[in-house]
């Protein structure tokens, strides 16, 4: 495969990422799957699997196979993977002979889910499977010293989880996960446009609604969006107009579950830390993180300085990937 054979997979909620040595980032595709019921058989996986959700006759049904951070269909996951690795073998005109695979884990993953993503890897051939917590990886691809005896916080809001964690001497000093993330923004969105306009909507249209009028609890000039559903009483398609303070108010439980998590987790930290901690703030990463206000909302809220990782989709795969190098400290600082 690629010249050492190693490779970093992101093995997302919403996305899974592969990160080769040589390339850079080589596949970002929706951790989505289309499965014919009859047979058994994966008919998609990533982008076209994801375009087909809600779209599909009986027999076909896309199913996401990791919730919230973890592998809830094993077998389903090993296949996405299987299909993925072929695909960027297909892409880089190379055959994969037993890669080195660095695959990160949540942070509050078990032993068993761990076992699971380790041997979905394995099954597919790899010669040697390292995990790593997923907040080391995003500390890593957020370009933070992560080796050295000073505190990195880091955000992490995924599709599934958000976590926080104090990273210190390649470790993890701090951390707490709330299954808070972007598919619940989008699940709150749905119930909100159900409540109040008895109007049903599909999953690709609230995080659409999401990206475009979603923000964090901050002021901003009011935005709105045009919204296409299927009216509950009627049963017949209906547009309805959405305005961004509403949506707002939709994310607001979901937003402070984020920064209780942020602060216990502040709270937790050694004296030593906290000092680092004001001078060089929080670093936030994953997809949650592109919300629009979220640096400033978080800023105002813990009175510490918030960043923005240079690229936030891709932070825990760059992380991943970089890690290759340094996988023997790491685990000595895990153990």
């Amino acid at each position: 495969m690629f010249s050492n054979a190693e490779i970093g997979i992101d093995l997302g909620t919403a996305n899974v990422l592969i990160y080769s040595k040589n390339k850079g980032i080589v596949l970002n595709e929706p951790s989505v799957v289309a499965i014919d019921t009859e047979t058994k058989n994966v008919l998609a996986v990533g982008k076209e699997a994801k375009q087909m959700v809600g779209k599909t006759p009986k027999n076909v049904i896309p199913i996401r196979p990791l919730r919230e951070g973890v592998i809830a269909d094993y077998d389903i996951t090993a296949q996405m993977l299987k299909e993925m690795l072929k695909k960027v073998s297909k892409k880089m005109g190379l055959s994969m002979r037993k890669p080195n695979v660095v695959i990160c884990t949540p942070s509050g993953s078990t032993s068993v889910e761990r076992r699971a993503i380790h041997n979905a890897v394995k099954s597919y051939g790899a010669k040697n499977v390292h995990l790593i917590e997923e907040p080391v990886a995003a500390a890593i691809g957020a370009d933070l010293p992560v080796s050295e005896p000073v505190a990195n916080v880091i955000l992490d809001i995924g599709g599934g989880t958000s976590e926080v964690a104090i990273i210190s001497f390649g470790g993890v000093v701090s951390c707490r996960s709330v299954r808070n993330g972007g598919d619940t923004m989008d699940e709150e969105i749905i119930q909100h446009v159900r409540r109040h306009y008895n109007v049903l909507i599909g999953e690709r249209t609230a995080e659409e609604v999401k990206i475009n009028i979603g923000y964090a609890l901050v002021d901003h000039e009011e935005l709105t969006m045009e919204v296409r559903g299927r009216d509950m009483v009627t049963g017949l398609p209906k547009t309805i107009t959405l305005s961004s303070t509403e949506v707002q108010s939709a994310l607001r439980e979901n937003l402070e579950n984020i920064l209780e998590t942020v602060r216990a987790t502040l709270e937790d930290c050694p004296p030593e830390l906290s000092g680092d901690i004001v001078d060089h703030g929080v670093v936030i990463t994953g997809g949650g993180a592109l919300l629009n206000g979220m640096e400033e909302w978080l800023s105002s809220e813990i009175s510490v300085p918030v960043h923005l990782a240079p690229n936030p989709l891709e932070s825990v795969a760059i992380g991943t990937g970089r890690s290759l190098k340094m996988i023997q400290k790491l685990q000595k600082a895990a153990k």
